[in-house]
């Protein structure tokens, strides 16, 4: 099922329970409830799978390279506004943080962040934060702020009584989470900021993992996977116990194949090779099979010994065999205790591992705009699946209620 990569010590990680979205493209008015640590979106072609999957990438890119930056790699604000529609654009979580050293669970943080435009420059209309630190009361507004200009309460557990702190940004683009996040006075606001600039989103693609970069240890593998010779050289010096791991488990999922090592070149450079056990000799990474890199990728990806909090997967299908998927769903299944994923798909057989609770498919209305149905919530089909049908057996024959292919 996987590696035993669950320390009872750790804590739990921050988890995200809900996300609502407004006028992003074809989310024009989305919302998910319950989340689970692993999620799957499914759909045809153009349902939304992709948009979604882009909200977590460009809220990373707003926190990380700004709101401007973040915008421009798509296009236009015009472009990002969902057709037909005027206002802003909008984005809600709630989420917990990571378990607490007393064992209780954390408060529920709602975090609101609202984008418009002037004069086609994007600006951040609306940006809050708002808990309740109780079981009684409404939630209030620890950090509050329109167009640069607002107020935060500091402290560890602020309290609606507070002292209301006005400190002004940079300017109307400016997000107050990733500015005032990197106060020590605010950590209620830095954990968020932390938990999205360490989301990762990955593209991984067979060919980039053939790259033959410079010579040099990486902690993490890249977005699209072409540095994973250097991840695997770091996990090799560093952690050598887990990395065999790694091998075992793909070894079980690849019959016949015997080693992945990298090797030094005179020129600085790295080269991955990959021994099969009837042969002496392994052969570089640009001979092997797209389906066993990318399997080496995702084992690599999913038993980080630092995972990030949340991971991204989009369309793991592509290159492996059917047979994988069904196993890299039980892998993603257990790194999911460490890290929330979620994972856009098309492969009936990677959700064939998972339950209705798990599954989203997604669907365009007759305005054209998005609609989100989970599995669970469909009529007739947990009952289908107490009765031993499969969850990708009831999608492919049209039982769900959106989202059939």
């Amino acid at each position: 099922m996987g590696l035993p990569i669950v320390s009872p010590s750790r804590l739990k990680p921050a988890r995200i329970e809900e996300v609502k979205i407004g006028n992003f493209r074809s989310l024009q008015k989305v919302q998910f409830k319950d989340i689970t640590p692993l999620t799957a979106l499914l759909g045809a072609n153009g349902s939304g799978k992709s948009t979604f999957f882009d909200v977590f990438a460009f809220l990373s890119d707003c926190f990380s390279e700004g709101l401007r930056r973040a915008v421009d790699k798509r296009g236009k604000f015009s472009d990002l506004r969902s057709r037909g529609q005027k206002g802003p654009i909008t984005f809600e979580l709630a989420y917990r943080e990571g378990g607490r050293l007393d064992g209780k669970e954390p408060s529920l943080v709602r975090y609101h962040l609202e984008i418009d435009d002037i004069d086609g420059k994007p600006v951040i209309a609306s940006e809050w934060m708002h808990w309740k630190r109780g079981s009684w009361g409404k939630p209030f507004r620890f950090l509050d702020y329109k167009f640069g200009s607002g107020s935060v309460v500091s402290g560890e557990l602020p309290e609606q009584h507070d002292k209301k702190i006005e400190l002004p940004l940079a300017g109307p683009d400016v997000l107050a989470v990733s500015t005032l996040g990197q106060l020590a006075d605010n950590p209620r606001v830095k954990s968020l900021r932390d938990f999205i600039v360490g989301w990762h989103l990955s593209y991984l693609s067979a060919g980039d993992t053939r790259v033959v970069p410079e010579a040099g240890p990486q902690e993490h593998l890249s977005r699209n996977g072409n540095n994973l010779a250097n991840v695997i050289q770091f996990l090799g010096e560093r952690h050598p116990d887990r990395l065999e791991r790694i091998f075992g488990t793909l070894r079980r999922r690849i019959p016949k194949l015997e080693s992945v090592n990298p090797v030094a070149l005179p020129t600085g450079h790295l080269l991955l090779t990959v021994k099969d056990a009837p042969f002496e000799e392994g052969v570089q990474a640009r001979y092997v099979s797209d389906g066993t890199l990318k399997m080496l990728a995702y084992l690599i990806q999913l038993h980080d010994p630092a995972p990030p909090p949340f991971l991204g997967i989009e369309e793991p299908e592509n290159f492996l065999h059917p047979k994988l998927l069904y196993e890299l769903a039980e892998e993603c299944e257990v790194a999911s205790a460490q890290m929330q994923m979620v994972v856009t798909t098309h492969s009936p057989f990677f959700i064939d591992a998972l339950e209705p609770k798990q599954v989203w498919a997604l669907r365009r209305n007759e305005r054209g705009y998005t609609e989100a149905i989970r599995a669970a919530d469909m009529s007739g089909v947990s009952h289908q699946i107490t009765a031993g049908a499969k969850l990708g057996q009831l999608w492919l024959e049209g039982y769900f209620e959106a989202g059939n292919p």
